[in-house]
């Protein structure tokens, strides 16, 4: 059966605290406003979010048979999120970030414990909702040690021959990263690092160098995301251009900005968007996740989305609403 869109990799429940500027000392207390539970990572939280824009989402991942990886599954469901491709796994807790957000800047240090989409094994029933899917992100390239390398080259190869559109991301980048990538990259038709990553891992100094860097080894353009900078695409077929960020965002917290443009890239590609198009409605996807607390929030609906990247400010829907 052909599924529209599937998310597959690193899946995280995120534990998120607001506002937090310092650890109390000893044994105090300190109030916050809020603590907020959700998915993340770089498949989950593209997946909640492709979901919550109106296309029908499939996650593919694991997660401990524990009270988190319940909690999470719950939550995914919420989010109109199709779980019937987790697998709960005995031998490893779910993935989990406590994050403590500065209100001054959005930025979020962390403490974050290893799980069980690490060892994800696909069963006949997952394959085959991934070699069947329309549009396919990889969200863990170098982080899925049962996937990585030929296996997870010859499944993608199978959905590239079946017509799907394939992207990839990746968390906390190693020495095994690169030549993951070397091997998926012939089937990737964007690869979407943060700027961060796509500098660390090329070696190079400038996004287009590690743009042309990641499609001389296979990829078919590059998007490549740079925070508060915008993004920068460039692709086999001549495309390169830096694209801006959304004016007049009241940045709250920055976590999962990042995975929520993936998921808003692969919204605007399902709604027949052109790349540049699509890393427009990507970055207002981003904007609205800025604006609130956790890598879920903000983003209401594929609507509004739209004219958030139209208008490329914000403030359009404090317009709406007065």
């Amino acid at each position: 059966m052909s599924k529209q869109f599937v998310s597959i990799g690193a899946t995280i429940l995120d534990v998120v605290g607001y506002p937090i500027t310092r650890i109390p000392e000893g044994e105090g207390t300190d109030l916050v406003e809020k603590i907020h539970l959700c998915p993340a990572g770089t498949a989950a939280a593209p997946a909640v979010i492709a979901a919550k824009q109106g296309v029908e989402t499939t996650l593919i991942t694991a997660v401990g048979n524990d009270d988190i990886g319940n909690i999470l599954v719950n939550k995914l469901k919420q989010a109109n999120v199709d779980t019937d491709s987790i697998q709960q796994r005995d031998d490893m807790p779910t993935a989990t970030t406590m994050l403590a957000i500065n209100p001054e800047n959005g930025g979020r240090p962390n403490w974050h414990m290893p799980g069980a989409f690490l060892m994800l094994e696909l069963n006949d029933e997952m394959k085959d909702a991934l070699v069947n899917a329309k549009h396919i992100h990889w969200g863990g390239v170098g982080m899925l040690f049962n996937l990585d390398g030929e296996i997870g080259a010859n499944l993608l190869k199978e959905a590239k021959q079946n017509g799907a559109t394939i992207t990839a991301d990746l968390i906390a980048p190693g020495p095994q990263t690169l030549d993951s990538f070397k091997v998926l990259a012939p089937y990737l038709d964007y690869f979407m690092p943060s700027i961060d990553e796509a500098l660390e891992i090329s070696g190079k100094s400038t996004v287009e160098e590690a743009a042309e860097f990641f499609m001389e080894l296979g990829a078919n353009a590059c998007v490549i995301k740079c925070g508060g900078d915008g993004s920068y695409i460039a692709s086999r077929d001549g495309i390169k251009e830096m694209l801006p960020v959304i004016n007049d965002v009241n940045v709250v917290d920055t976590s999962g900005c990042g995975d929520s443009f993936c998921g808003g890239f692969n919204v605007a590609l399902a709604n027949g968007f052109d790349p540049v198009k699509a890393c427009r409605f990507a970055t207002a996807t981003a904007a609205q996740v800025a604006s609130g607390v956790g890598s879920d929030a903000g983003v209401k609906d594929f609507e509004t989305t739209l004219r958030i990247m139209e208008s490329g400010t914000m403030k359009v829907l404090d317009a709406e609403q007065s």
